[in-house]
């Protein structure tokens, strides 16, 4: 079975940008977020009605494209992915009541029935950004966010709980603060992190 790392952090912190700048050396399979092509995405930014339905969405795409990079020619590679749809963003908006009891449970059984089917990742990259960075980084986008600068702590937190159960081999944490477009100290790291592992 192919090996697979996710880059997992707040919005805005640079996890679609080190995923292509990873992609350029032509060593992995990728699976992005895709958030243009998400059919409830712009609808859940309007009306919390269709947060519960994106949800769904992007976990179940998560594990299918898990399951997909596990049957890859290369090492599969995500931003985000299953773990941090749930333990992040899935509890980012339970505590914003933009998701009910019954539908964040509904989100959790599913992730629990996923995670089961599928093997963990193999490294988890977690990325620390300074508010003021990721507060730049979101402003400048040009795609639907539901979540904001604002939630960033609130969503670390989240990440710091699911993450102390995570054996120390299979994590990865960078500060990339001070990382240029290239993200090339990032990817001379993750690259060093990958053959130790390997061997």
């Amino acid at each position: 079975m192919n090996k697979l790392i996710t880059i997992v952090g707040p919005s805005g912190v640079g996890k679609t940008a080190l995923c292509h700048a990873l992609a350029k050396t032509g060593l992995f399979s990728t699976a992005l977020e895709g958030h243009a092509d998400r059919p409830f995405q712009s609808r859940a930014k309007d009306d919390a009605r269709f947060i519960f339905a994106n949800q769904m969405d992007y976990l179940i795409l998560r594990a299918e494209q898990e399951r997909e990079l596990r049957a890859a020619s290369k090492t599969g590679l995500m931003d985000g992915g299953l773990d941090l749809d749930f333990h992040g963003f899935t509890r980012l908006f339970l505590s914003r009541n933009l998701l009910s009891p019954n539908e964040y449970d509904l989100c959790r059984r599913f992730h629990a029935l996923a995670r089961g089917l599928l093997p963990l990742p193999d490294l988890i990259v977690r990325l620390h950004a300074d508010e003021i960075t990721v507060a730049g980084r979101l402003s400048g986008r040009k795609r639907i966010n539901i979540a904001s600068a604002q939630d960033a702590a609130l969503f670390d937190s989240f990440l710091d709980e699911w993450l102390a159960s995570v054996p120390p081999m299979q994590l990865l944490e960078l500060d990339v603060t001070q990382e240029g477009l290239d993200y090339r100290r990032s990817v001379a790291v993750i690259l060093d992190t990958i053959r130790k592992i390997a061997d």
